[in-house]
């Protein structure tokens, strides 16, 4: 059976801890490889590694950062079609979601060759007499990632090109779950000139984890994932002293106000639902109608959401695929089950959905639920599956009190004709990311991701300019240049004359 192992010093590292996981096509069932669980050794050694490479990556030119960035972005670009196959093979998502995930992360890429201007500094001159002052920005070191099965290729890369790009040097531990693609991302690095030791990928599970955020020479840690693990992350890393940015989960909003289109509404909220499974951070898993128009977007919901057709990722029919799991399957399928005895109405039920020629894989069909209330499991949990859930909220501020009671903040969108509302909206709702007529406001490249309460723990977004701060530190310099006439001493505290 192949073996996938882990990339320690720009080469290939087995697996020296004898154990390993099964790696499964969702699809059918089957399990497809083995992956090599890192011992808290093996992650030392790619610590390790790390540390060795820092100096050198560190003092390189900017010129020499971004060339091999250049060239990166370009190998992604060649083999987006292989990374978005393996992305398949072990996530389950259909072939043009995960070639939109690799396209997404080769934003960030992109964005990381400009470097050069993002780590520009600042320059006072004659703040006092002949004295100047310069703030810079300087690498960490040694800067870690772990990272969630749902995106195996974009959310590595919204962590390391940046990281690297400012000259700190990378360990990431993807999830063993899915493996394939991170270590693909590797390989690709290396071949574009990145120097051994930049970049390591170890792969592993919790005593991987456990060992990167109590490893001293481990600068800083990002992370996404589930809430109950961000907390876990940032409270033990920083109890450690690292820098810690930690992404949780979510329970994204979507307001449907009486004035808007609701074919459009509804179209948003069955691709935003339903996409990958529902297995997105920034999935809607939770739609506020607004007056009266629960009844006509049900209507329009239930009929789209019959047409989609789910099928085995690789089938250019399908549109929806598996989920990652049979454990995560079932877990999905018991807030369905469970939602009808807590007073919801259960207007689609795919629980018993399966594929022909497929019955052994992790299959769910679509499920819709009407009526729910805040304090019914479907609504307080992150499902992380396709259930929709809808309530109803008679006024505009009805529906905005119940957003902002909410433990997430991840993202939220609002679908209206009426700028004055989705102006009032956008200042007044407690989420990291606002849409307005946009139902998944995930932010470009050069603009930055993150959520408030529960689904983000630390003071920084990650990419974009707060990606940028929280991979480098800030220092000031004062500097004045000897002049004959400033002999002499002088006790007084220093003034700007």
């Amino acid at each position: 059976m192949k073996t996938i192992d882990h990339w320690i010093d720009g080469k290939t590292a087995e697996g020296s801890s004898g154990e390993y996981g099964p790696v499964t096509d969702p699809a059918t069932g089957a399990q497809t490889a083995r992956v090599a669980l890192a011992s808290a050794a093996e992650v030392d050694a790619a610590v390790a590694s790390a540390k060795a490479a820092h100096a050198d990556w560190r003092d390189s030119s900017l010129a020499t950062r971004t060339a091999v960035l250049f060239r990166y972005r370009e190998l992604i670009d060649a083999h987006r079609t292989e990374l978005a196959r393996l992305i398949t093979a072990e996530h389950g998502k259909v072939h043009s979601d995960a070639l939109g995930e690799v396209a997404r992360g080769l934003e960030i890429v992109e964005a990381a060759c400009g470097i050069p201007q993002q780590l520009k500094g600042e320059l006072s001159t004659q703040v006092s007499t002949r004295v100047d002052v310069a703030a810079i920005r300087q690498p960490l070191g040694v800067v870690a990632g772990v990272v969630p099965f749902n995106f195996p290729a974009m959310v590595p890369m919204w962590m390391f090109p940046l990281a690297i790009a400012c000259g700190n040097t990378f360990v990431l531990k993807p999830s063993e779950k899915v493996p394939s693609a991170a270590y693909r991302l590797a390989e690709l690095a290396a071949e574009a000139g990145l120097p051994d030791g930049v970049l390591n990928v170890v792969n592993g599970a919790r005593a991987a984890v456990d060992r990167i955020l109590a490893h001293p020479d481990i600068r800083a840690v990002s992370f996404v994932g589930s809430t109950p693990v961000a907390r876990h992350v940032f409270t033990t890393g920083s109890a450690a002293g690292k820098r810690v940015q930690a992404l949780g989960g979510a329970k994204n909003h979507m307001l449907v106000l009486p004035d808007a289109d609701l074919d459009a509404a509804a179209d948003a909220a069955v691709s935003a639902a339903y996409g990958s499974a529902g297995e997105r951070c920034m999935a809607i898993s939770a739609i506020v109608a607004v007056g009266d128009t629960a009844d006509p977007l049900i209507e329009k919901i239930t009929r789209r959401a019959a047409e989609i057709t789910i099928g085995p990722g690789h089938d250019p029919a399908s549109e929806m695929g598996p989920l990652i799991t049979r454990a995560h399957r079932d877990r999905v399928a018991s807030y369905v089950r469970g939602a009808a005895a807590q007073g919801a109405e259960v207007v689609l039920d795919g629980t018993g959905f399966t594929v022909p020629g497929h019955e052994d894989g992790h299959w769910i069909g679509l499920s819709l639920l009407d009526r729910v209330t805040p304090e019914m499991d479907a609504y307080r949990d992150e499902i992380f599956g396709p259930v929709l859930c809808l309530l109803r909220a008679e006024s505009y501020e009805e529906a905005l009190e119940l957003v902002n009671a909410s433990p997430w903040g991840n993202g939220t969108a609002i679908f209206t004709r009426d700028g004055g509302a989705a102006r009032r909206f956008q200042l007044e709702v407690e989420a990291g990311m606002v849409g307005v007529n946009v139902p998944i406001p995930v932010p470009v490249g050069y603009h930055s991701f993150g959520g408030w309460k529960d689904s983000l723990f630390g003071g920084h977004h990650i990419y974009g300019e707060d990606g940028v701060r929280f991979y480098t530190r800030g220092k000031v310099v004062t500097t004045r240049w000897p002049d004959p006439a400033d002999a002499g001493v002088d006790l007084g505290f220093p003034s700007n004359r």
